[in-house]
């Protein structure tokens, strides 16, 4: 309990990254969008190779024993996927639609998991789905304020991802690497494509 207490609260540290973002203006940074691409670039090669150097060098530090769960001992961990998604959104869409998702997944999915049975069901219980949906949409409010239907569409995004288990041929997809592209893809369409 007291190791998915600490993933939880490193999750949510993602947030951090956020909020960077958020204050370099006010703090004068020389933080534009383009930089911030390249620091979250960074940041996920820096996970990718870490994860490279655990899974095929043998590196073993304390860290990974208590902040990855058993079944990420042979596989790429949780926390990589973290990092790849979170920059894909940060590449390929908007702040306004990017900053929301990643909160997301730092924000929304450890408190989703917190209200979670833990069981491993195809479909979350409806209580996981609906604080899902609810804490999505208060995340992504601020940001998508001019398009209700975008805020309701992203929150759908990050809820379908947490809390439906999709399998490719035996292999559990990670909703660390789903929540926020379900969340920034349904947001974009959403912006892009629906009536005013």
């Amino acid at each position: 309990m007291a190791d998915e207490l600490k993933r939880r609260l490193v999750h949510a540290s993602g947030s951090g990254l956020v909020a960077l973002w958020l204050l370099a203006d006010a703090l004068g940074w020389p933080l534009t969008w383009a930089r911030f691409r390249v620091l979250m670039l960074a940041l996920a090669l820096g996970a990718i190779g870490l994860e490279f150097l655990r899974l095929r060098v043998g590196l073993d530090w304390w860290i990974y024993e208590k902040l990855t769960r058993e079944y990420e001992q042979d596989q790429f961990a949780g926390y990589g996927y973290y990092m790849v998604s979170m920059t894909a959104v940060v590449l390929a869409f908007p702040a306004s639609i990017a900053l929301p998702s990643m909160l997301m997944l730092a924000i929304g999915d450890p408190i989703s998991g917190a209200v979670s049975d833990d069981s491993l069901k195809t479909v979350k219980g409806p209580t996981v789905l609906v604080t899902m949906f609810v804490v999505s949409a208060a995340l992504a409010a601020p940001f998508l304020s001019e398009s209700p239907l975008a805020v309701l569409a992203a929150a759908l995004g990050a809820t379908i991802a947490d809390g439906v288990k999709v399998t490719i041929r035996g292999f559990v997809v990670d909703d660390n690497l789903t929540i926020p592209i379900y969340a920034s893809a349904l947001a974009w369409l959403a912006v892009e494509f629906a009536p005013v």
